[in-house]
């Protein structure tokens, strides 16, 4: 495995909640076309079960992804065997749920599909000060496997993405 930081692997929950709320395609249409701009570039990348969890819900991100260019990547054997390593690193890490506490069937593939390609992680989620030994997070799991993760602020920060504003009357 070559380290390739100049890659991202995108959790579910980065684009769910920029369509919902702060980068909504009526505010911030260019921040998608910018999104497919990076996935033709390489630069970011989803796992097939993120696809899967927002593709299952018929809405505007879901046919969106649809016609983006983001690259979905397949489980193979690699991914497979990363997943087994992270797995028995800890056996907290078999807990992982999602930010509604949920157990996450797609959270255990971003970190595996990062970890199989030496890229950064993107999440919403964020390390809780108590965990329990039955809710660990993405986050926790990132820093015990040595992956690196960021939220999507830092994100568009590192990645130097610029907005500007109009003014459109009504």
């Amino acid at each position: 495995m070559t380290a390739n930081q100049n890659s991202y692997c995108l959790d579910a929950n980065v684009l769910i909640e920029a369509w919902q709320k702060y980068y909504s395609p009526q505010l911030c249409p260019s921040y998608w076309e910018l999104l497919s701009q990076l996935g033709v570039q390489k630069k970011i990348f989803i796992p097939d079960a993120v696809y899967i969890e927002i593709v299952r819900t018929e809405d505007g991100l879901s046919q969106w992804l649809k016609q983006s260019q983001i690259t979905v990547q397949k489980i193979d054997g690699a991914i497979s065997e990363c997943l087994r390593k992270i797995y028995a690193a800890n056996p907290s890490h078999q807990y992982i749920v999602a930010n509604g506490g949920q157990h996450s069937a797609a959270d255990p593939w971003v970190i595996a599909h990062a970890m199989n390609a030496g890229a950064v992680v993107v999440t919403k989620e964020h390390k809780d000060v108590f965990t329990k030994p039955t809710k660990i997070k993405i986050p926790h799991i990132c820093d015990n496997m040595g992956i690196r993760w960021i939220n999507d602020f830092e994100f568009v920060t590192e990645l130097n993405i610029r907005f500007t504003c109009t003014f459109e009357k009504i």
